[in-house]
């Protein structure tokens, strides 16, 4: 059975910072509790508890909780009034559609003095004759019963027939109590016949399943494995169709049956799912060949910037901005990088091999985004460094806007002495003169041609 749990409780307590020993209000509605337990130690200081719509059977374990003022346990499975001496500042108690067939059973909420509301309608115990007749003269304090208020001559004449009302109720009660028994006994024996049914059900497959030899068993496991599975789902359907159409009395033992039966559907179809879960085959990142794959599994969106300046490649991948950063796997490799996030695989091949060792990841502080750098593998020497023959054409224009930035302008060299190439004008050299007149007397010109 399920019963009330700490962390239960802790998670109902988000309204008061998951503190529990000074909560005064906690719903526990539609948790399929099957055992009421543990609050009159946890929570001493409750005033309003919230138990609809579970599986309760008994009002129990609330006795010590002397603050309760408001207690609401609507759709469960009780039968009895009891248990609520102790809840001396009770001022609202809502039964509304349980079990209740003892109606007796409410003399015990004399002991709460301050009691002014009660539900008890969806009872089988409103369907007697002088029902309200009897609880309004039995419960003095009384206000309102069923949302409906107490006038003072109502009360008057409740308690003027009092002794033959309540001579009713008794011989009534004990119509019904003979009935719960016949009622327990059918459900006793609906519950050994669903089990032999579902034994020899475990039987008969045990058997359809083992062959004698293994041969045998392997080509039927072969042949029949689809025939098998359309065979268990057409039974499934089959079952469920009996199960909902069979009448069967609204009792604590059907409603807790039918409830067993919802969830042992819904654990079967979850195996179901997590087997197939299991089976699916892992992602392909690489083909049998070699081959790196582009995949991106958990559709992100993604950019990939070449930053020719720095000479690296820069991924920018739109992960959630919350997700936490341990939920993040960056694996960055010479030609591709892979990202898992949240164990799906985002896998990129890059255009030119990358330093995988001096990359870097991040998270943007704005977006949340991941941004990967990527220090490219082939080194490109930059303009301002030394000129080498490896430096294309489209460098030098780099140097050349480079030097308009900067604001220098280059001159030309007109430093004759800077030329390397030999001074033509100075190729003859002329010898001293022998005498002195006119030119034509003189003797010719000795040349000479250097080598």
């Amino acid at each position: 059975f399920l019963s009330v749990t700490e962390d239960l409780v802790r998670r109902r307590a988000e309204h008061n910072n998951c503190e529990i020993f000074s909560l005064e209000e906690i719903s526990l509605h539609q948790q399929e509790i099957e055992k009421l337990e543990y609050l009159d130690k946890w929570c001493r200081d409750l005033k309003i508890l919230y138990l609809q719509n579970n599986l309760i059977p008994k009002i129990e374990n609330v006795s010590k909780l002397k603050k309760l003022e408001y207690l609401n346990v609507a759709l469960n499975n009780i039968e009895r009034i009891e248990n609520l001496e102790g809840c001396e500042e009770l001022k609202k108690l809502d039964l509304t559609a349980n079990f209740i067939g003892e109606l007796s059973s409410i003399e015990s909420l004399k002991h709460n003095i301050h009691l002014k509301e009660l539900f008890l309608a969806g009872n089988p115990c409103t369907e007697f004759e002088g029902y309200r007749q009897f609880v309004v003269a039995t419960l003095h304090q009384l206000k309102y019963l069923d949302s409906k208020e107490i006038e003072r001559s109502e009360r008057i004449k409740a308690l003027q027939n009092y002794p033959e009302v309540k001579q009713k109720i008794r011989e009534q009660e004990q119509v019904y109590l003979l009935k719960r028994a016949r009622e327990k006994e059918e459900a006793q024996r609906r519950m050994q016949e669903r089990k032999d049914k579902k034994q020899k059900q475990m039987d008969s497959k045990l058997g359809f399943d083992s062959p004698d030899s293994p041969q045998e068993k392997e080509n039927h496991q072969e042949e029949g494995d689809g025939e098998q599975e359309t065979c268990r789902t057409v039974e499934d359907d089959e079952e469920d169709r009996r199960f909902w159409e069979e009448p069967t009395p609204y009792t604590p033992e059907s409603r807790l049956e039918t409830h067993r039966y919802i969830e042992e559907k819904r654990r079967a179809k979850d195996n179901v799912r997590e087997s197939k879960k299991s089976e699916k085959p892992p992602w392909t990142l690489v083909t049998a060949e070699g081959k790196v794959l582009n995949v991106n599994v958990p559709k992100l969106y993604f950019s990939l910037k070449d930053d020719e300046d720095n000479n690296q490649f820069i991924l920018e991948l739109a992960v959630y901005r919350y997700l936490d950063t341990s939920l993040l796997d960056v694996d960055v490799q010479p030609t591709y990088i892979r990202v898992l996030v949240k164990g799906k695989p985002f896998q990129f091949v890059l255009p030119e091999e990358v330093k995988p060792d001096s990359s870097s990841a991040k998270r943007s502080q704005t977006t949340g985004h991941l941004v990967v750098t990527m220090p490219k593998a082939k080194e490109i020497i930059l303009a301002k460094q030394k000129v080498s023959a490896s430096i294309k054409h489209s460098d030098c224009n780099t140097l050349q806007k480079n030097a308009r930035r900067s604001g220098k302008v280059e001159k030309l060299e007109v430093d004759p002495s800077k030329y390397s190439f030999p001074d033509v004008t100075k190729i003859v050299q002329e010898k001293e003169r022998t005498g002195q007149g006119p030119i034509k007397l003189q003797p010719e010109w000795i040349t000479e041609v250097k080598k």
